[in-house]
């Protein structure tokens, strides 16, 4: 017996504030474009199911892609178990009379509408248990102001302590058939491959089968996500920082006897070129140091501000702060090879110092090294990203590109194994 009024509670797939823990094996942006294929999918199969009122409990800016048939309504309250109340509050205040009501949520795009034809029979509710301990929709008869409210949200709990809660009410409650939320990547891909001809399925296909910008990854890695290296042109036994196998990105966390030489080695202010997640601009901090990191993955960005460091999403070729003002730039753990041009990055890093000012770079160990190559990052759920040009330096080349940049090399040292040389503007 279908429902006469189906009610999704969505979000507005806005990047950043929905999906986010498909984050990083999709950026932002990616997140919300699966939200939004997941939340037409729902509204497919509740067009299909042809109740005789469908209500979308909305939250965040509207989109223009929302039928026209449908009634929207702005979700209330703070807490989910909050806005659960309030939707059903705000149905049955609308309704005017008891009506079948079956509330249904945004992450169950391989939903059908034989799912929602639901054997009410003589329940007073029904309630459908997901995966991962909640429920992915619920319903009731009548109005039962109180059945959602306080009911501890977003646990592995939720739906048994919904369930205590209704039969505690004195209801009648019919279980659903169990489904699958959409919460992390592995949901997505489980549910992209049991249902791709929806629009999430053919969306995660497609995303999954081309190349992700290497931000992306670099985000996974240092998050502690497996990520892989795959070091092109058989290069792998040189290439250095950036070598073929798993990218550890635990090291770039922790402060070393090498990176506390190359601290002391500052003159402030410091700009901190790919700074990670912020061990440099921290210890440069509590060194009395100003310092700025600039990096193009956000988790890097988080990170460092999270230690208390200040950090933009940047590229460096891109205006930053303090143009021709820095006292150092800072190259470390092999960044003297982003982009693959070590010369232009040089004559860049030029133009944001003031003249007399130092670059400090880290180089290959092997002081021959010059080695030009791609690489490409390779994480979990099938994603790979695009090629990213990448160089791997040793001192010598340094040393000479610095000359053609405007720099005059003035000391080289070895510490643990690094190489590190400074390089002085020319003025």
């Amino acid at each position: 017996m279908k429902p006469e009024v189906v009610v999704v509670l969505a979000k507005s797939p806005v990047a950043g504030r929905v999906k986010t823990r498909l984050q990083p094996a999709f950026s932002g942006a990616e997140a919300a474009a699966l939200a939004a294929a997941a939340i037409r999918d729902t509204l497919d199969a509740v067009g299909d199911l042809g109740p005789r009122r469908t209500v979308v409990a909305w939250d965040g800016p509207r989109v223009p892609w929302l039928p026209s048939s449908v009634c929207v309504l702005p979700q209330r309250g703070t807490t989910l178990d909050e806005r659960l109340e309030h939707v059903f509050d705000d149905v049955y205040a609308s309704e005017g009379a008891p009506a079948r009501v079956l509330l249904v949520g945004m992450d169950t795009p391989h939903l059908l509408a034989a799912d929602l034809d639901v054997p009410w029979g003589d329940d007073d509710a029904v309630l459908g248990p997901s995966c991962d301990g909640g429920y992915w929709s619920i319903g009731f008869r009548r109005h039962v102001p109180g059945a959602i409210r306080g009911v501890p949200m977003s646990t592995a709990r939720t739906g048994g302590d919904q369930l205590v809660r209704l039969e505690r009410l004195g209801l009648r409650v019919g279980l659903l058939p169990m489904m699958r939320d959409v919460d992390d990547p592995e949901d997505a891909a489980a549910v992209a491959a049991a249902a791709p001809a929806t629009r999430f399925g053919r969306l995660h296909r497609r995303l999954v089968g081309s190349p992700c910008s290497p931000a992306t990854l670099f985000d996974a890695a240092l998050s502690g996500v497996p990520v892989e290296i795959r070091v092109a042109d058989g290069k792998e036994h040189a290439a250095g920082f950036l070598g073929a196998g798993m990218l550890d990105a635990t090291p770039w966390g922790r402060l070393t006897e090498a990176d506390e030489v190359v601290v002391s080695r500052c003159e402030g202010p410091v700009l901190d070129i790919g700074c990670g997640p912020g061990r440099f601009v921290e210890a440069l901090a509590c060194a009395g140091i100003p310092a700025l990191g600039v990096d193009l993955s956000r988790e890097a960005v988080r990170q460092t501000r999270g230690r208390g460091g200040f950090a933009l999403l940047r590229d460096v070729h891109d205006r930053v702060p303090g143009e021709g003002r820095w006292g150092t730039v800072l190259l470390a753990d092999g960044n003297i090879g982003i982009g693959g041009d070590p010369l232009t990055l040089l004559r860049r890093c030029r133009a944001v110092l003031r003249p007399g000012a130092v670059a400090l770079v880290e180089t290959s160990p092997d002081r021959g090294h010059d080695i030009r190559t791609t690489v490409t990052l390779h994480g979990p759920w099938g994603r790979r990203s695009h090629p990213v040009p990448w160089a791997v330096l040793g001192s010598a080349a340094v040393v000479d590109l610095a000359a053609s940049a405007g720099f005059v090399a003035v000391e080289e040292w070895n510490v643990s194994g690094r190489a590190f040389v400074m390089l002085r503007h020319a003025g």
